[in-house]
């Protein structure tokens, strides 16, 4: 899983402020990499109610005419 929080439709909106990536890291710069085991464990720690839930929306590209 890539996040890249400079494209996320959700950056700088209340969705931000409870994301996972700001809750573990703070709003880090630059993407973040997460391997299948990482984020299965992101996702069973939200699942707990042990962190919030990750809000990535990715911003869709729009097309040129």
């Amino acid at each position: 899983m890539l996040i890249d929080c400079d494209s996320c439709e959700m950056r700088a909106t209340a969705a931000c402020d409870d994301c996972i990536v700001t809750f573990l890291l703070d709003r880090p710069e630059g993407a973040i990499v997460f391997d299948a085991d990482e984020e299965r464990a992101l996702r069973t720690l939200s699942a707990a109610g042990l962190a919030p839930e990750n809000r990535y929306t990715p911003a869709r590209r729009r097309k040129l005419a």
